[in-house]
């Protein structure tokens, strides 16, 4: 990987947004290292869903006045509303889950695929471990999600990835043994104690945006000020970037609140707005996001270079597709998109919402934990890869896949004196 500590600015400050309308394809399922065709984009009809490209960017200047509308206009699809369910809209919703099938049906391919490699979990958390709530403030995390991500961490190297202020992140899920990387990634930290996975002496702490701390709080406390007007929008210092939430806004004020913030950013030509799932988000101008931070947290363990290492990447919103689409490039591992709506998007696979995630994909992982093989395999004490990987494939899978409590009582029976 490239020197992390290279900063670049771009020559102008943009917002990168599109608007496509999709129309139902190709119906070949994805793997891990493979993207399905794109399907040709024939003209709008009634009924396509209204998804947000990453190809096709539209860059909107800051002080474009005359796009504006085209900007509220994606506000609008970054957060589709409950839509009435219409034949087309089943169609479409169909041919995307043929791309993007549920991770719960793939589970046992997605163990096969990760057979003999060490599987490292990341995790968005607004809208992955948490609800999408009103009031980002009281996005908390159920007990029952704490304690798998728990589990999870004492299996694979874990690490939430949000575009939160680090330390409110990790208020939120209170487990010293993750990484936590905040801010889209540009403020990292690896656990101070608790995990088998942490790399010297000293904790990891990353943060190649330090210099903009000053121009952010400026901007944080301009838009406190000038968005006092309009009600229901919240302004958060999320350390390296800034968010205006418009969750709560009516429609119709969005507009103005979009002149709002684009009015304080055109004195900041070092900082760049980009957009979430019902949120503006003011950045630095570097070339950093959450696939540098996943690219990054990979070199850290020492899996810079590896093949036999299996990332899995799990996020919500339009920011995690920069981690999805390194998964991509990579050929290893995968992303899974949390979402309700067909999106855009380089996930290979999907969930419906953080339930699912909680409930069927990390508890499956998290029966490692609780199996009597798993604590009889907690005793060996071993450095051979091959006996780990074996004691893997024989745990982790669940019995109705593999026989897989069977097989792991023998072979713990076998290795534990």
């Amino acid at each position: 990987m490239t020197n992390q500590n290279v900063i670049a600015s771009e020559p102008k400050s943009t917002i990168n947004l599109a608007i496509t309308v999709h129309v139902s394809g190709s119906s070949i399922f994805p793997t891990a290292a493979q993207k399905p065709p794109a399907a040709q984009k024939p003209p709008a009809a009634p009924g396509g869903f209204i998804s947000i490209s990453r190809k096709d960017l539209l860059n909107l200047e800051i002080n474009g006045a005359a796009r504006l509308n085209a900007w509220v206009d994606s506000m609008r699809a970054s957060s589709p509303t409950h839509l009435k369910s219409t034949p087309s809209l089943t169609d479409d919703q169909g041919s995307w889950v043929l791309h993007h099938p549920s991770a719960l049906d793939m589970f046992e391919q997605i163990i096969e695929a990760s057979k003999g490699k060490q599987i490292v979990m990341f995790l968005d958390y607004d809208g992955t471990l948490s609800p999408i709530v009103d009031d980002p403030d009281r996005a908390f995390m159920s007990k029952k999600m704490r304690a798998t991500v728990r589990k999870l961490a004492r299996c694979f190297p874990t690490a939430i990835v949000s575009g939160r202020c680090r330390d409110k992140v990790y208020k939120f899920v209170r487990l010293a043994e993750l990484y936590y990387a905040g801010s889209h990634g540009m403020d990292i930290k690896g656990p101070a104690k608790g995990s088998k996975y942490k790399k010297g002496s000293e904790a990891l702490i990353f943060q190649p945006a330090s210099e903009f701390l000053p121009m952010i709080d400026e901007v944080y406390k301009e838009l406190i000020e000038k968005t006092k007007s309009t009600p229901g929008a919240k302004v958060e210092n999320n350390k390296f970037c800034v968010s205006v939430h418009f969750r709560c806004v009516d429609e119709k004020k969005w507009s103005e609140l979009a002149q709002v913030v684009r009015s304080v950013l055109k004195d900041y030509p070092k900082l760049r707005l980009t957009q979430g799932r019902k949120v503006l988000e003011i950045r630095p101008t570097i070339k950093w996001d959450k696939g540098k931070a996943l690219e990054f947290l990979l070199e850290s363990l020492g899996f810079a270079n590896c093949t036999d290492v299996f990332p899995v990447y799990i996020g919500d919103d339009r920011t995690d597709e920069d981690a999805f689409k390194v998964l991509r490039e990579r050929g290893h591992g995968f992303g899974i998109l949390v979402s309700k709506y067909p999106k855009d998007t380089s996930a290979s696979y999907s969930l419906q919402e953080p339930t699912q995630a909680s409930d069927g994909f990390f508890a499956t992982f998290g029966r490692v934990e609780t199996s009597l093989p798993a604590r009889a395999a907690k005793a060996v004490k071993t450095k051979d890869r091959a006996v780990e990987n074996l004691i893997y494939l024989y745990i982790i899978v669940p019995t109705p896949l593999r026989n897989a409590i069977k097989g792991g009582m023998r072979l713990c029976n076998f290795l534990v004196p």
